[in-house]
Formats: structure tokens, sequence, C-alpha cells
């Protein structure tokens, strides 16, 4: 899983946005999609907004930087890790991409 983390909200980012900057950024993701290896499978997700944390004691505000979560499966880690270097979402500021693996439950 690929979560995508930004220091404001997708909704306020798109929110800001003209539609032709909304359209420029989306053909930058599928540029980046269509070069990526075929050997790497890659969905798009969603956008995210946090709307709250909560914990032992209650719900509180979120920190959270989370902007969105794409799945992605390849040969490796390592293969996808190096995909997603080029990635368009690392083009805005302070933008960062952790890769998450979905480990399988042991039965």
């Amino acid at each position: 899983m690929i979560i995508y983390n930004a220091q404001e909200q997708a909704v306020d980012f798109m929110a800001q946005s003209t539609p032709e900057q909304i359209e420029a950024g989306m053909q930058s993701w599928m540029d980046w999609k269509n070069g990526i290896p075929e050997t790497v499978i890659f969905e798009f997700g969603s956008p995210l907004q946090s709307v709250g944390r909560i914990t032992a004691d209650g719900v509180v505000d979120s920190d959270s930087k989370i902007s969105g979560y794409s799945t992605m499966e390849g040969e490796s880690k390592e293969h996808i890790i190096e995909a997603l270097k080029s990635h368009p979402h690392l083009k805005r500021p302070g933008a960062t991409i952790d890769v998450v693996e979905m480990v399988q439950p042991v039965r």
C-alpha cells in the first residue's frame, strides 16, 4: 500500500487549484503510471482527509499528513520503491510517500 503525505489536505489542495491545474496534475499521474514497468500493478486509490484521531481517552484533532492512498504490486519492495522515486506527488512541497507492506496473517 502506498500512503501519500502532504502539508495540505488533498481536498484543500484541489479546492485551491484551477480545473486546468487539476487536469495537468492528473495527466502527470497518468504519464507516470504509463512509464512504470508493466510488471508493476498500480491502482490509483483515493484522496483522503483526516477527520480526527481516536485514543483511549477519546477523540482528538489529528496532525496526520495523510492525503491519499494507492496500491501497488511488483516483483519486490525495491522494484516498487524505485518506481515511486519519480512519482508526481513528490513535486508537492513537503510531500512524502510511505510504502507499507500488507503482511499475510499467520494461521
